[in-house]
């Protein structure tokens, strides 16, 4: 099971961020971080690394590897 879209908006939302906050957090378009919360697009590697960097995680937790 992929748990990347609920780790994302579990992320996202503990830092009181929405989407648009977000995307220009990181240089990500505002469709691209809905599309990965709902599920319906996988993001690549350099874009997870970027994430998992902002929000200062490690790729396996941001990926639901670990807890």
């Amino acid at each position: 099971m992929n748990k990347f879209p609920e780790r994302l908006k579990e992320l996202r939302e503990e830092k009181g961020l929405t989407q648009v906050q977000l995307a220009k957090e990181c240089g990500i378009s505002k469709g691209a971080i809905g599309h990965w919360e709902l599920n319906k697009r996988v993001p690549n590697l350099d874009a997870v690394i970027v994430l998992a960097d902002y929000f200062q995680v490690s790729l396996d937790y941001i990926a639901g590897r670990v807890e």
